[in-house]
């Protein structure tokens, strides 16, 4: 509806392209466009900013401050273009602690993806070589919303998204597979906490850290060979993402730090003791526990404050493997694809994987390991929209010709569920109504028909004639000749002269090729030049100096034989009723090459001579002042409408159409 009309109450029939207005004003508080935050009020559509004032013009600026003058924080943007050469992790930039509207997005679709850990070693999406589904993803104080497009129909590259603020330093990561095709970072930090996107500094951007982000599987003698790097900047570990052990600590102090003075020793009455382990991690697939100590009495083992016990000797809690048993199988299910029918009834399809978890890990297996579930469909019915229909949208024009056989036309529209008109290609062109026909005007009067003068003269210089084709016809379409146009027969030829022949300049056709066909009609070839005739001798001229007189074809039909005879007929004649059902009748005559009457036609192939025609039923007249106003009164019909004065009086020729073929149809309201 109009911008006017957003706080009427309109409703629309489901089904129908019309609507009705039931009331002149909605409920105040009632939104004026489904995904707008303006309300009406009074009949009118009112803003609300973001003060919650109605009529109020104040919006949050990009700093989050409603009415704000964007001054009170930064935007900090970048490109990462950096080639890159080692597969595996490479860091792009770290977003600080603070940071808001974060945005991460590759600038085109590629086979790397994106990756995000937080600076206290949790991986938080794409780590330890696991790739994760689109979705959303809890990680340094806010929610991020991980999209990898469609792999299809997409070109987009896949991105991070929260809306912030961290509470805690992120690093970005990119798994690298193929050629670096850019990576625009963007978020926004205070105004009094400036900073630029920080790189490792003592490497060059996008070195590879070890290859990986996470730590891997690793036995315990592997543990003490991993390769970190020191961050110039922040002074923590880069390199590969370090994970913390609970309850590991170093067996040493730094070297740049003072020892602190050591305690008294404390007397043997109490030392520790294993008294349990911890939570393993995970209820299946290889997870992790640690062994619990606790200071007891020697004697009596009871527990007693951590104090009384020697914590130089306290053992360091080794982490043990737990719950090695794999995890039960499950279906993975990926997105659907896009519909296959931008319209109507369509398929989409989606991706349905057998996965299993074993030690932090997702892994794809056989599908009989997942029997035990029931797997969900992999195709689905779908529907964008409801698909356009063709409309008529104008009466069919007068024929073309006064007499005889010829053409009228009619508007033909495509129109959208919405009323629109739109690209034919988006309805069904075989279902297409026809724009244009043939009529019949009846037969034209018996008369000589003449063609135009031949514009060449027979004789290239001097005397010669030019022709033209006379026939006696009765009907413009046919080319039999009849009888019956009187003995004053025009004449088909007239005298013409090109001149003296001497020096004269003109065109010069050579011979005729062969014919195309062996048989029927076909054509031939011949070359054309233009030439200047002098005594016993031609000059060939540049074809510039015959550019005045018309140039002789340089290709004709030809015949050489008989192919057979043919069938041939005339127009059907006027239908013999104009409603329920009538005939109309044509003659067909076996003709041979010269147009003789012949008997060689196969009388499989013969054309019908009599068929029927106007099988509809009678229209009863209708008065000339019952008339539709309205193109598309069909909808009015279809709707029942006809009940009401207003629509009897728009579509009155619809509506009385109908009322005769249902008695008792309209009513009085």
């Amino acid at each position: 509806v109009k911008g006017s009309q957003k706080c009427e109450l309109n409703c629309r029939a489901i089904g129908y392209r019309f609507y009705v207005r039931q009331a002149e004003t909605v409920i105040d508080g009632t939104p004026c466009e489904p995904n707008g935050t303006a309300i009406c009020v009074a009949g009118q559509c009112k803003s609300i900013g973001c003060d919650d004032y109605l009529g109020s013009d104040k919006v949050i600026d990009k700093c989050g401050i409603c009415g704000g003058d964007n001054t009170a924080c930064k935007v900090v943007s970048g490109v990462f273009k950096h080639t890159l050469t080692n597969l595996g992790y490479h860091k792009i930039v770290e977003i600080p602690e603070g940071a808001t509207k974060i945005n991460i997005t590759e600038m085109s679709k590629s086979n790397n993806y994106l990756a995000l850990r937080s600076r206290s070693g949790r991986s938080i999406i794409n780590g330890n070589w696991a790739i994760d589904r689109p979705g959303r993803y809890e990680g340094g104080g806010t929610m991020f919303t991980y999209r990898r497009p469609n792999e299809i129909s997409s070109t987009a590259g896949e991105s991070f998204l929260a809306d912030g603020p961290t509470n805690e330093v992120l690093d970005v990561y990119m798994i690298h597979q193929q050629p670096n095709p850019g990576i625009h970072y963007e978020y926004i930090i205070p105004g009094d906490n400036v900073i630029s996107p920080q790189l490792i500094a003592h490497r060059r951007p996008g070195e590879p850290l070890n290859g990986q982000l996470g730590m891997p599987e690793s036995t315990s003698h592997e543990d003490e060979d991993l390769h970190r790097e020191t961050d110039i900047l922040t002074g923590q570990a880069a390199g590969t993402f370090p994970v913390i052990q609970p309850g590991r600590f170093p067996s040493h102090q730094p070297e740049n730090q003072v020892p602190a003075m050591q305690p008294p020793r404390q007397n043997r009455e109490h030392n520790w003791k294993q008294v349990g382990k911890t939570e393993c991690t995970t209820t299946c697939g290889k997870g992790s526990q640690y062994p619990i100590f606790h200071c007891v009495n020697r004697i009596t083992h009871e527990e007693v404050p951590e104090g009384y016990c020697d914590s130089s000797t306290k053992p360091i809690p080794e982490e043990e493997a737990c719950n090695l048993f794999p995890c039960p199988a499950f279906w993975d299910i990926g997105e659907w694809s896009e519909c296959s029918k931008t319209c109507g009834l369509g398929m989409q399809h989606r991706q349905i994987l057998c996965r299993q978890i074993y030690a932090n890990r997702t892994l794809t297996v056989q599908q009989y390991r997942c029997q035990h579930l029931e797997k969900p469909d992999t195709t689905s019915t779908c529907q964008l929209k409801i698909c356009s229909e063709w409309q008529i949208r104008t009466e069919w024009t007068s024929c073309s010709v006064p007499c005889g056989v010829g053409q009228r036309t009619r508007d033909v529209k495509c129109v959208s569920n919405l009323g629109d008109v739109v690209d034919d290609e988006e309805c069904n062109m075989k279902l297409r109504p026809n724009d244009i026909e043939n009529c019949d005007m009846g037969p034209c009067a018996k008369s000589w028909f003449l063609t135009e003068w031949s514009d060449r003269c027979s004789a290239e210089c001097g005397d010669g004639i030019r022709t033209r084709s006379v026939l006696c016809m009765t009907n413009h379409v046919s080319s039999l000749p009849l009888e019956g146009c009187g003995n004053n027969r025009p004449a088909d030829t007239t005298p013409c002269n090109n001149g003296p022949c001497a020096g004269k300049v003109e065109w010069f056709a050579g011979g005729w090729t062969q014919c195309s066909t062996e048989c029927g009609s076909g054509t031939q070839q011949r070359e054309v030049i233009c030439v200047r005739k002098t005594e016993g001798n031609f000059d060939v001229l540049n074809p510039y100096e015959c550019s005045y007189m018309e140039k002789p074809p340089s290709q004709q039909s030809c015949y050489l034989k008989p192919c057979g005879s043919k069938w041939f007929h005339t127009e059907w004649s006027t239908c013999s009723k104009s409603c329920e059902g009538g005939f109309r009748v044509r003659e067909v005559r076996c003709l041979s090459d010269d147009m003789a009457a012949s008997t060689q036609c196969d009388p499989q192939l013969k054309p019908e001579e009599k068929e029927p025609c106007n099988t509809q039923d009678c229209v009863p007249e209708i008065d000339e002042n019952c008339k539709d106003k309205y193109y598309n009164c069909n909808v009015v019909v279809q709707a029942r409408l006809c009940v009401y004065t207003y629509y009897k009086t728009a579509c009155c020729a619809s509506c009385t159409r109908v009322a005769n073929r249902q008695p008792g149809f309209l009513g009085r309201r």
